[in-house]
């Protein structure tokens, strides 16, 4: 690996439109690329990053026509990753559902990630801006795990990335999943509160469960249809914890089919026999206010060719019960 020092040089960068809203250590991480983010922290707390002549904290929210002084920073600058390939680029391309001057919406194929990082050279986002080089500013304004498919969006504009995101803290959007469960639930529709705790596993792996020491969780879970052993849900979140329907399922008795993390083992072997290869959960749309015409957008992503065909699987196994998706 060719390592090299590379030493910025103190810059002084006035704050426009773009930027204004963002909190100074997010900032900071756009300018220093390769700048481990402890280091940014310690630049900020030693007040080596001063904003109008004056210290801040790594909380403060920047202004417009604000002055933010950079400081000198010795960083080792590694060997460039590999670009995404060609089949990565064509799929995220194909996978594009909506876009405007502002907003960008994908249907998010299983098994990529939405970003690189921890093993993973390139995501989604990577992608992206390597397929529109001449993009000012592309971010994800949310993430979805890898193996979850479905609406992925993805900002054009600083001021949509924050006006969604303000939305999704609102808690003033409506986002839909479907999931196929394990088992017969009892029910037709039903609310779970579980509170969950997100916990590291020394491996460094995220593990959720539900703990009353937990962060509050809801979510609304009405069956669609249901089959001899399994049944298609539509999940409602509220809250958008990690893992929360994964977790909220599994609470309720009823695994989502082919999760290998808080899955039932041997319903996942057995529809894994049937030709289910991959987790079936699915973030199938999204509503919200287009933070520029504030009119309610609503964005449907369909389920991927796979997951449509095991459902007709499972049809010709013998449907129960069933309402139109």
């Amino acid at each position: 690996m060719n390592l090299k020092k590379i030493n910025h040089s103190v810059k002084f960068v006035e704050i426009d439109a773009q930027n204004a809203g963002q909190r100074i250590d997010n900032f900071l991480l756009n300018q220093l690329k390769g700048v481990p983010k402890g280091h940014i922290y310690k630049i900020i707390r030693k007040g080596e990053v001063r904003v109008n002549k004056g210290r801040i904290k790594q909380t403060y929210k920047l202004q417009f026509g604000d002055t933010v002084r950079i400081p000198p920073v010795k960083l080792t600058e590694k060997k460039a990753l590999p670009a995404p390939g060609r089949s990565l680029l064509k799929l995220i391309e194909n996978a594009i559902i909506f876009e405007d001057s502002s907003l960008l919406a994908i249907n998010k194929p299983s098994g990529v990630a939405v970003h690189g990082g921890s093993g993973v050279s390139y995501g989604i986002i990577e992608a992206m801006r390597a397929l529109r080089p001449q993009a000012k500013f592309l971010e994800l304004i949310h993430r979805l795990d890898k193996d979850t498919s479905g609406c992925l969006l993805i900002a054009k504009k600083r001021s949509a990335l924050i006006g969604v995101q303000d939305l999704l803290r609102k808690r003033q959007t409506d986002k839909r999943y479907l999931a196929l469960l394990c088992g017969q639930p009892e029910f037709r529709k039903e609310k779970v509160t579980a509170p969950l705790l997100r916990e590291e596993l020394k491996s460094g792996e995220r593990f959720v469960r539900v703990d009353q020491r937990g962060k509050e969780s809801t979510s609304f879970f009405s069956i669609i249809e249901r089959f001899d052993d399994t049944a298609l849900v539509e999940v409602k979140i509220v809250t958008g914890r990690t893992h929360q329907i994964r977790v909220h399922s599994k609470y309720l008795g009823h695994n989502v089919a082919g999760d290998s993390k808080y899955g039932n083992y041997a319903c996942n072997q057995r529809l894994k026999e049937r030709g289910l290869k991959r987790l079936f959960l699915h973030s199938a749309q999204i509503s919200f206010k287009h933070p520029e015409t504030g009119k309610t957008l609503t964005i449907k992503a369909p389920l991927s060719d796979d997951l449509q065909q095991f459902l007709l699987v499972l049809k010709r196994g013998g449907v129960k019960k069933s309402r139109k998706l």
